[in-house]
């Protein structure tokens, strides 16, 4: 074709005047979640719905123009189609939680930066669960109101694609994503051109077109390097997501933050709180800080202290090695001209990616980024705030682990867009429809325990048939592809059983997850699976990535163990695991397992979508589950061991787990009543509802994340960014002086009773002199630490309270203030000195510390 001209252009379904409400409703992803809609789309032609990834804008792009026809004179169809209609009208029109809670807030503005969102699997730009809950938080975020948007990119091909060979090992194919069949709207300007934005590379700049999903209430934003005007090397910088090396990833990284905020700008919606999920947007902040010195004319120090008061970050990954870091050689080969135009020497740009500043070897973390120029941190559940502030403890030196400015909040799905339609159903009769408009109140969720029993297990028992039989047909396609034998493509249409304890695994494949776990004694669970009157099956699904042959390598293990004549009817392996196959797994299985090795679990939220469809979770107490097992609501394995020796660990819970399934599940399952009803195994099922739904899901989440970090953020952004960053500047100059003075800093004496036995309800007074230098008091809070000591003489879950300044001697200031006895046991107490600042967001931010 070369020398050719090719003129583009674009051919659009004609639909009737009639049916332009399904256009509308096609293009607002609020259908995914609303069962009213998606049944509506399905209705037009079932078999094609199912067969283009349930997406209505390939149905309608698909469609023979005489069934739009036909569609015009059913009038039970139209009926349907304007009470869609005026439910997604009523819906964006109604007064929502953000409104009636905080009024006075309007003028936030929320961005919310993620290298992948995980909406419906019509829209393939996710791996899986960072991208899913991105996904789950936007739906929230529409549900409450709140004034937030979401920023990305549109990848030409997104994650890959799962099959296997022959031997089991996973094969990857990019299948492109045709954007015309997607529900991309492109962002316009005046003239009706694409709107564009550059963001900066070596030597170049790379031009970013804007493409917008509209999610609910709230707008996605999506940035397209694949236009002309960029290098070919630069179009496929948005081509795959998690693909090619470490280039690529920094490459994609300035994209993200830096051309994601230019985007938002250019859009003329530039953001009070930006919340980076992830470190891989981390460098939005070094572009907001460019901003406000290049418009408000101020340095480096004061910028940055505004920006930091107006950014949150939620980091997700338990391991170091998980997280993005870029030696100082790349840095510098692409953002060295960046950086000389912040203004800042490469000694103070480098420390804030740094753990150790003074160490010139370390790379350039963009977590360590984000922490550090970041108002708010936050893991994503308990356990992973406990692990978190461990992995980080360096960044702050001296400050107990207990203290680390690293919060929690614990993940949650949408509950809508996970819940069977027939569990709906049965919740609208018994629950009635407030389940939908309070999904965290208890007292809503406390109504499930009037569904009667026979009605909840036949609704579950349907939703577990229809499972099967969706891994029939899978497993039959998968074998066709790969040429097995028709005797073997005939034997799927009779594996798995409808009416048996089914478990599901499904999930990344990363070699923490042990996916073969259950295989460890295959003798005995081949009895398990093998007993006549009580058998157990169990479904598999999930991908490696690409680069992780560890993970691969448990795929491969497990599709042999399924090979066996012995496991071939229980064990089935389902490859291209992706929302669709989630929603099948979650709405019929009966058990959901989980056996990471603990604490690597962040969070996990596959097992909270079970659990509103009456599923059962069974496992580690690790991420989220530590905190939703209540002893009563599901199963537990083990009791939240951590060993050293890790093959003595999987044999102990591999063997737990075995017990668990032969002492507990199985018994439960299959010990029927009259009725043939398990009561048992039901009254769990309604416990596992009404315990774990209101709190696990992302409403909850999104209030929590709302409240502890951007309301908080929105209004420090505020108080540092008025009159010409006036507070931010005062600020950075008092930092800036501290840490000159800091050094000087020295606890001289502490004065308390001799004695070392009290009684409790007593106190104790407690004197320390402490020198300042060239500091004042007001720059310092003095605090005593108390607690119980343990066994080593430390401190375990101390207390703090802050001494009072009473009296000074030339740099020496004497603090006092009293201990108070509590309880009993052997106690001790330390001093410590920390800087004080009323716009600071926490004393331990500046992170110096000057123990006594």
């Amino acid at each position: 074709m070369a020398g050719r001209s090719i003129h583009a252009f674009t051919v659009l379904p004609s639909l009737p005047e009639r049916l332009a409400g399904l256009q509308k409703l096609a293009y607002n992803l609020w259908w995914c979640w609303n069962a009213e809609a998606t049944a509506l789309f399905r209705r037009v032609n079932p078999s094609l719905f199912e067969a283009l990834d349930h997406s209505p804008i390939r149905l309608l792009t698909s469609l023979d123009q005489n069934r739009f026809e036909e569609l015009t004179r059913d009038t039970s169809f139209l009926a349907d189609l304007d009470r869609a209609s005026a439910h997604l009208q009523t819906y964006l029109d109604e007064k929502t939680w953000f409104q009636s809670s905080y009024p006075q807030e309007s003028d936030t503005r929320i961005a919310y930066f993620s290298m992948e969102f995980g909406i419906h699997e019509s829209v393939p730009v996710y791996s899986g669960g960072l991208g899913v809950l991105a996904g789950d938080h936007l739906k929230s975020a529409s549900d409450l109101g709140l004034p937030l948007m979401g920023g990305s990119f549109m990848f030409r091909e997104g994650y890959f694609r799962q099959y296997l060979n022959i031997d089991g090992w996973q094969q990857e194919r990019y299948p492109e994503n045709d954007f015309f069949n997607l529900p991309l709207i492109a962002e316009l300007d005046k003239s009706g051109q694409p709107v564009t934005v550059s963001a900066p590379l070596p030597g170049r700049d790379v031009q970013l077109r804007i493409w917008r999903i509209q999610v609910g209430r709230i707008p996605l934003y999506l940035l397209d390097a694949n236009i002309p005007a960029n290098r070919p090397e630069d179009r496929n910088l948005t081509a795959q997501l998690y693909g090619g090396d470490t280039h690529m990833r920094i490459q994609q990284e300035i994209l993200l933050g830096i051309g994601g905020l230019r985007a938002l700008r250019a859009l003329g919606k530039e953001p009070t709180v930006c919340h980076m999920n992830e470190g891989h947007a981390a460098f939005v902040t070094l572009e907001r800080i460019r901003n406000l010195m290049t418009e408000q004319k101020h340095d480096f120090a004061t910028a940055a202290e505004a920006v930091k008061a107006g950014t949150c970050f939620t980091t997700h990954t338990p391991v170091p090695a998980g997280n993005d870091s870029f030696p100082p050689a790349m840095i510098e080969q692409y953002l060295g001209a960046y950086v000389d135009s912040l203004g800042v020497d490469r000694a103070t740009f480098y420390a804030k990616g740094r753990q150790h500043p003074e160490n010139a070897d370390e790379p350039f973390g963009m977590t360590v980024l984000a922490l550090k120029l970041a108002n708010t941190s936050n893991g994503v559940s308990a356990l992973h705030g406990t692990v978190s502030r461990k992995m980080w403890n360096d960044i702050w030196q001296g400050l107990p682990e207990a203290e680390v400015p690293i919060g929690s909040i614990t993940n949650g799905v949408h509950t809508q867009s996970w819940l069977a339609p027939e569990m709906g159903e049965l919740f609208d009769r018994y629950v009635h429809v407030e389940w939908e408009s309070k999904p965290t109140d208890f007292k809503v969720w406390s109504k499930v325990e009037s569904i009667p029993d026979a009605e909840l297990w036949r609704t579950h028992t349907k939703c577990r048939a229809k499972l099967i039989a969706f891994a029939r047909a899978r497993l039959k396609a998968q074998l066709q592809r790969r040429g097995a034998p028709p005797s073997d493509i005939h034997a799927a249409d009779e594996v798995l059983d409808p009416e048996a304890l089914t478990i599901g695994f499904a999930r990344r494949f990363a070699t923490y997850k042990r996916g073969d776990l259950i295989f460890r004694d295959a003798e005995r669970l081949a009895k398990i699976v093998n007993d006549a009157k009580r058998p157990v099956q169990f479904l598999f699904a999930g991908k490696a990535h690409p680069k992780d042959n560890g993970g691969k390598e448990l795929i491969a293990r497990v599709v042999h163990q399924a090979q066996k004549a012995e496991f071939r009817k229980h064990v089935v392996f389902l490859e291209d695991y992706d929302m669709n196959m989630a929603r099948y797994m979650v709405h019929g299985v009966d058990v959901w397992l989980n056996n990471p090795r603990r604490p690597l679990e962040a969070s996990g939220t596959s097992g909270m979508k079970v659990a509103v469809n009456g599923g059962l979770n069974c496992s580690i107490l690790d991420g989220w589950w530590v905190e939703g097992y209540d002893g009563d609501n599901g199963f537990a394995i083990g009791a939240g061991e951590e060993y050293a020796d890790l093959n003595y660990q999987d044999e102990v819970e591999g063997r737990l787990l075995y017990e668990l399934i032969e002492r507990d599940l199985v018994p439960l399952f299959y010990n029927r009543d009259a009725e043939a009803l398990p009561r048992q195994w039901i009254r769990r099922m309604k416990r596992s509802i009404s315990t774990l739904v209101p709190v696990y899901n992302t409403n909850r989440m999104v209030e929590e994340y709302y409240k502890t970090c951007y309301l908080p953020s929105h209004h420090r952004f505020k108080t540092l960014s008025a009159n010409h960053l006036a507070a931010a500047a005062e600020l950075a100059d008092w930092r800036k002086g501290l840490l000159a003075a800091w050094g000087n800093v020295k606890v001289e004496g502490i004065t308390a009773p001799t004695s070392d036995l009290m009684k409790v309800g007593g106190e104790f007074p407690v004197s320390v002199t402490v020198n300042l230098g060239t500091l004042t008091p007001k720059d310092v809070e003095v605090q005593i630490c108390y607690g119980l000591l343990d066994s080593l003489g430390e401190l375990t879950a101390p207390k703090s309270k802050a001494l009072t300044a009473t009296g000074a001697n030339g740099s020496t200031e004497t603090f006092t203030g009293n201990v108070h006895c509590e309880r009993s046991g052997q106690f001790g107490f330390s001093v410590r000195v920390l800087p004080k600042h009323a716009n600071l967001p926490t004393p331990f931010e500046p992170a110096v510390i000057t123990w006594g």
